[in-house]
């Protein structure tokens, strides 16, 4: 498994909303829920979680869209590309998708959740598959195992 050349950048389609990275990911994600499907006008969508700390809006405004609750997604106010979230009551990550980094050569999903709404023929050679999300005992030793690959 490889690891992103950090710092990187990455941004929304048309430029306006950049952002930076500076620590590596925790765990990378394919979702397979309805809502994701969704949002990406897609089969899944494709996620790192990076700690917040290392995370940084570098140009531009993004803006709430999607879900307009607890759990927020941002988008880029010109383009509308949904580019991360915030998760209700997980302020040490954000979830930045994978795609809008400049380089992305380096991603594959680690781990893909809410398999029991994916479409039969959407696969994603995911090491870990769960039926909705992993239990929350569950992401210490999920971590730890992608950390710890190779």
């Amino acid at each position: 498994m490889t690891r992103p050349n950090l710092p990187s950048e990455g941004g929304c389609r048309c430029g306006q909303v950049r952002f930076a990275i500076s620590a590596p990911p925790m765990l990378t994600m394919a979702c397979h829920c309805t809502g994701c499907q969704a949002m990406s006008s897609s089969a899944y969508s494709l996620s790192a979680a990076f700690p917040a700390t290392g995370f940084e809006v570098t140009q531009g405004e993004p803006v709430i869209g999607g879900l307009h609750g607890a759990t927020r997604h941002y988008f880029c106010p010109h383009c509308m590309s949904w580019m991360f979230t915030r998760p209700e009551g997980m302020d040490d990550f954000v979830n930045v998708r994978a795609t809008l980094l400049d380089d992305t050569s380096w991603f594959s999903p680690f781990i893909e959740t809410f398999t029991d709404e994916m479409l039969p023929w959407a696969t994603t050679g995911a090491a870990h598959s769960f039926a909705t999300f992993p239990p929350y005992e569950a992401y210490d030793r999920l971590i730890a195992e992608y950390a710890a690959a190779p």
